[in-house]
């Protein structure tokens, strides 16, 4: 059987794959018209964030049993189509999970001390030795909102830095947030008392601005914004109002509504708002892990599929993937 690798993956993932007997193809960077051409005679499909697996590649994959998805959400995957079809899908939640935290705490980090600006003016040959005055975290209040994988080692390393720490998640019970050595809170305790919200959720419909007017209101003067999971779960309209107005002193972005982001963004325009590039996931090692993860559940979902009982079930296989409301 044939399996179609879309993004960009270790290749060493292709070695495991062909080991197991699968004929592999490595065709990244397609159209979406190139994609429906071609996904037809492919049993399996490995992705990352880049290929979008809708609706009508789906109906296009005649022979398609099994999709990978090498990292955590399945946002770029039609998950109800699959169903449909009986195409199981299968993501690697886990792996890239101290990466993402670690880059969400970094970026906390450099707004709080003001490191990118200070950079550009050292590289502009400045020298501004008191003008790029930050603050201390310890002793700050951080709302970890979303308290899966990825909250809680940003959980567990905010508690390093002598944070007071609030976590939301409205699937867990306080005595598991708090086994997480986090305090449980509700959304208006964490409005009114955050310095720093850092937002660790999947995009849905009822995740999406979940940060937007209405809670800002109810934030404290000269709170931080960070978003290291999707883009759109802060309301960009909004966020760009509390930078102009002082509401919010600052804000670390590694997503975003539209991505790339527009080159005209007036959030561009912010010395207090610094960027990444839909980057968090991708340390060295959590490549090498998600794509060996995709990897292996991928062909498992495709021997299963090949070998099918006289009544196989219908089956998604998609992680934790879930909404707080």
């Amino acid at each position: 059987m044939k399996v179609l690798i879309s993004d960009k993956v270790d290749t060493g993932c292709v070695d495991i794959l062909q080991q197991g007997g699968l004929e592999v193809d490595v065709n990244t960077g397609l159209s979406v018209e190139e994609l429906l051409d071609i996904i037809g005679g492919y049993a399996g499909l490995i992705v990352r964030s880049a290929t979008k697996v809708t609706e009508a590649v789906i109906e296009r994959a005649e022979a398609l049993r099994a999709v990978g998805r090498a990292g955590a959400g399945v946002d770029n995957i039609d998950i109800n189509a699959a169903t449909r079809r009986g195409i199981v899908v299968m993501n690697t939640p886990g792996g890239n999970s101290v990466s993402t935290a670690e880059h969400s705490v970094a970026m906390m980090m450099a707004l709080a001390r003001n490191v990118p600006r200070a950079t550009a003016s050292m590289k502009a040959g400045i020298w501004e030795k008191s003008a790029f005055t930050g603050i201390e975290l310890a002793g700050k209040t951080v709302a970890v909102l979303g308290m899966g994988r990825v909250g809680r080692e940003v959980a567990a390393r905010a508690n390093g830095l002598g944070m007071r720490v609030l976590g939301y998640d409205p699937f867990m019970t306080d005595e598991t947030i708090q086994s997480y050595g986090t305090q449980p809170a509700g959304l208006e305790q964490i409005w009114a008392e955050a310095d720093v919200l850092t937002f660790h959720l999947p995009l849905t419909p009822q995740t999406k601005h979940y940060l937007s007017t209405e809670q800002l209101a109810q934030c404290k003067n000269s709170v931080r914004v960070i978003n290291c999971a999707r883009g759109g779960i802060v309301d960009e309209v909004a966020l760009l109002a509390g930078l102009e107005s002082g509401k919010v002193a600052g804000a670390a972005l590694d997503v975003f509504e539209r991505e790339p982001l527009p080159f005209d963004s007036p959030l561009r325009q912010f010395d207090n708002c610094i960027f990444g590039t839909h980057n968090s996931s991708n340390s060295l090692e959590a490549v090498l892990r998600v794509n060996q993860m995709a990897i292996t559940t991928a062909t498992i979902g495709i021997t299963l599929l090949s070998n099918p009982s006289p009544n196989p079930p219908i089956m998604v296989v998609a992680g934790p993937v879930r909404a707080c409301r």
